[in-house]
């Protein structure tokens, strides 16, 4: 079921950004076809707490092995994409590489996620989310002013620039094989996809709107009304009325309309003193009290969540925007398509044997799959 259905995608097992995209495809739809190294790991904790292995059928192979290659080149010759996330060279040495798997099916879009990217002086360097988005610009423009760079958890490099630009590429690349006949290589790095996420900051730059110290800017929490601010419960608020209706609303719920300070929002020489008239009024309520004051409005303003609180928001409910799968609570498909829409399409199936033996039936595995 979804949009995608029809679609055979072969996931090389790995961790964090592939893991991410294959999960996405399988919520549309595709099927994806994980392939686990025998008797690997599964990982950190309970691998049926995994959530972005949702949804998977999975077989194991050992690609170092003939029998292996050979069983991944028969499922990759009737399926649509591959996607790997080793080190530049690793499939090529395995014998898998893009000029192997495109030879047994032209019409293969095949996936590549890393860091670094398939070129440049760093691609066989190691690295995490931390490093890419350091290196991309992003880090050093997230945090608060005079402090050091804030870590955005692994969201801006792994799943942001990462595997929603792996699975834009591999779509646009899906779509451009239906049309020609030709597969292609999708070179997804997070660096690039990062720098891409960026544009909005080149673009203000180019306008004098932004400068490169971090909590300067309207959107970094420079602007007193665009920022984060502590209850008197000790939670948070989180406001952002940037238009001059939604100010004027946010001013007179606040009580704060008598105040010379706000009677012009965007001159920066007043932001110090209307951040000290909103840090002193918001600390004198709770964040419930809050919620309740500015029900209802459009001034932007929401209360700060952590994921353990999310799920039972009234607005989050009423979308259903985390499930219960399994027993297991977790996010649900996104985004929502009207006539084809995602769902979860099951829990991961695991291999059936992590034994050596299924060197003898690789290839019953591999027709039991395409079957």
């Amino acid at each position: 079921m979804g949009a995608l259905k029809g679609i055979t995608i072969v996931e090389i097992a790995g961790i964090g950004p592939g893991p991410f995209a294959a999960m996405l495809l399988a919520d549309q739809g595709a099927r994806v076809i994980r392939v686990d190294r025998p008797g690997a790991s599964q990982g950190i904790g309970n691998p049926r707490h995994d959530i972005l292995n949702r949804g998977r059928q999975s077989v194991a192979l050992d690609l170092k092995s003939q029998a292996g290659r050979k069983a991944l080149l028969q499922i990759v010759a009737q399926s649509d994409g591959l996607i790997e996330g080793f080190r530049p060279g690793v499939m090529e040495r395995m014998g898998l590489g893009p000029d192997d798997c495109l030879k047994v099916n032209p019409r293969l879009v095949y996936g590549r996620m890393t860091g670094w990217g398939q070129s440049g002086p760093l691609a066989q360097r190691a690295g995490h989310d931390i490093n890419y988005i350091a290196l991309s610009g992003a880090l050093a423009a997230i945090g608060n002013a005079g402090q050091k760079p804030a870590i955005p958890l692994n969201l801006v490099g792994d799943f942001g620039g990462g595997a929603l630009y792996l699975v834009f590429g591999m779509l646009c690349a899906l779509l451009s094989a239906r049309t020609t006949g030709q597969g292609q290589v999708v070179d997804a790095a997070m660096v690039d996809g990062v720098a891409s996420l960026m544009s909005i900051v080149y673009r203000l730059d180019a306008d004098g709107l932004w400068q490169s110290q971090r909590g300067a800017n309207l959107l970094d929490g420079g602007a007193p009304f665009y920022d984060v601010y502590e209850t008197s419960d000790g939670k948070y608020v989180s406001l952002g009325p940037l238009e001059p209706q939604f100010f004027a609303d946010f001013v007179k719920r606040m009580g704060l309309q008598d105040n010379p300070a706000f009677a012009q929002p965007f001159n920066m020489k007043q932001w110090p003193a209307m951040r000290a008239a909103i840090t002193q009024r918001i600390a004198e309520k709770s964040r419930d009290a809050w919620c309740a004051i500015f029900e209802g409005s459009d001034a932007c303003f929401t209360p700060v969540l952590d994921y353990k609180e999310a799920p039972d928001h009234p607005h989050m409910m009423a979308r259903e925007t985390f499930i219960e799968q399994d027993g297991l609570h977790q996010p649900a498909p996104a985004p929502r398509l009207s006539k084809t829409p995602g769902r979860v399409q099951g829990p991961r199936l695991y291999p059936e044997s992590k034994a050596q033996i299924f060197w003898r039936h690789s290839v019953f595995l591999t027709q039991r799959l395409l079957n």
